[in-house]
Parts: structure tokens; C-alpha cells; sequence
């Protein structure tokens, strides 16, 4: 089958496989996003685009620890969206960033991110985060009222 390139409006890449007859419509675009609020650091599986994608899966490079050193990495989130509707996310707390740096934790995360389209075709992605750039950020933590 040929092969093409993806470009996402967010500056990731990977490579899609697609059939003679693929459409000049964009396909699904899936990542996977670090957030970092007041200090917390929470992992995002989110379709930035306007099409939905089914069967998703993501592979962490590494082994990820997060709070009490639970392996996120291997939560069942990542082995298997059925589907996720355009611009939907779903999210998981990772950790405090003080915690998380204090453990020692990898900073440089890899994930390949692997969906379908409507149409059964298959899309990969690798995305890359570093977390160093969040070392020294400051940050105000704020209280419950």
C-alpha cells in the first residue's frame, strides 16, 4: 500500500497507510498532550481533529510512574479506545511535578500512537515530549475554598 505523511496543524507528524482510493480530506489526528497546571502534570489522549477515530492505542517508549508509583503507562486508557469523537480528550493525572522530578522519572516520553478512520484505514504517529522544559517553572498552588 502507499504510504504518506501526515502533518498535523500542531506541528506533530507520523505516517498514515492508505489505500489508491484515500479521499483528499483530512484524516483523524490523534496525540497525545503533557499538561502541566498549578504544578500537576496530567497525560491527555485528545483528537484534534474534526473527524472521529476509532481504535486507538498508545505506546509509551518507557515505563511512565506516576503518584505512588502506579504505572500510568500501562493503564488500560492506553491500550484501547473503541472510539473518540472529534476534538474530545480524555485525560489522566500523572503526577506533581515536585513528586515526579524527584523520583526521577523520565523526562523524554515517546509515545506511537496507532487509530483507524471511519473507513477502517490505519494511521501511526510518534510523538515526543521532553518535561525538562517544566523543571523550572514556577507555579502557585491554589487552595480549596
Amino acid at each position: 500500500m502507499p504510504r504518506r505523511t501526515l502533518t498535523s496543524r500542531r506541528g506533530t507528524g507520523g505516517t498514515a497507510a492508505s489505500s489508491p482510493e484515500m479521499s483528499a480530506a483530512s484524516p483523524p489526528e490523534v496525540i497525545l498532550d503533557v499538561l502541566f497546571e498549578d504544578g500537576l502534570f496530567f497525560l491527555a489522549v485528545r483528537n484534534i481533529s474534526a473527524l472521529p477515530a476509532h481504535n486507538v492505542s498508545v505506546r509509551f517508549e518507557d515505563r511512565i510512574l506516576g503518584l505512588q508509583d502506579r504505572e500510568v503507562s500501562a493503564l488500560p486508557l492506553f491500550r484501547g479506545i473503541e472510539f473518540l469523537a472529534p476534538g474530545r480528550e480524555i485525560r489522566t493525572f500523572l503526577d506533581t511535578s515536585a513528586s515526579y522530578f524527584a523520583r526521577r522519572q523520565p523526562t523524554r516520553i515517546t509515545v506511537k500512537i496507532a487509530y483507524k478512520d471511519a473507513g477502517g484505514r490505519r494511521y501511526t504517529r510518534t510523538i515526543r515530549h521532553d518535561l525538562e522544559i517544566y523543571r523550572d517553572i514556577g507555579y502557585v498552588r491554589k487552595t480549596a475554598e
